[in-house]
């Protein structure tokens, strides 16, 4: 299962396109937040069959967008969420621990427009960076993908446009 992870594209979509053109086909995307009205356009630039999560963000006002999703993909419990309830921004230790309380093994999370992937044993966070406004060293707007095999074996990788 091929699954693209983006977030905080704040309707700047000229990346976000580019990216879905290049990484289709996909089984899955997954924006972490501040779409900002571009989640009635995301259906029409992916290919068939792909499902679409999207959590609101905090700049996604009077979105009926759920705040968070919980999925399962074969024997992984998945929480997305833009992270801003837990204070991201100064550190992912209370998504950690919300994560856990529920049971995930994988914790994603948008916000901070930096990428982020911590894999541990119990937990492995992930935060795709922003493909719009990305604010890490070097500024280069970033994705992931996350591949899940036939055994089940997950495996993340991040991209960066005009980069590594």
């Amino acid at each position: 299962m091929k699954i693209l992870i983006v977030s905080d594209t704040h309707r700047k979509d000229d990346n976000l396109r580019r990216v879905i053109e290049e990484e289709t086909p996909l089984d899955m995307l997954i924006h972490l937040g501040d779409v900002e009205g571009s989640e009635y356009e995301i259906p029409n630039w992916v290919n068939e069959g792909c499902q679409l999560e999207i959590v609101r963000g905090n700049n996604d006002f009077f979105s009926t967008l759920e705040r968070e999703i919980e999925l399962e993909l074969g024997s992984h419990r998945i929480l997305l969420t833009h992270g801003h309830y837990y204070n991201v921004s100064l550190g992912v230790e209370g998504l950690r621990q919300e994560a856990l309380d529920r049971g995930c093994d994988i914790a994603m999370y948008g916000h901070t427009h930096r990428p982020f992937l911590e894999i541990q044993p119990e937990l492995t966070i992930l935060n795709p960076g922003s493909l719009s406004y990305p604010r890490q060293q070097g500024r280069l707007p970033s994705y992931m993908i996350m591949d899940i095999d036939e055994e089940d074996h997950v495996n993340i990788h991040t991209y960066y446009i005009g980069g590594i």
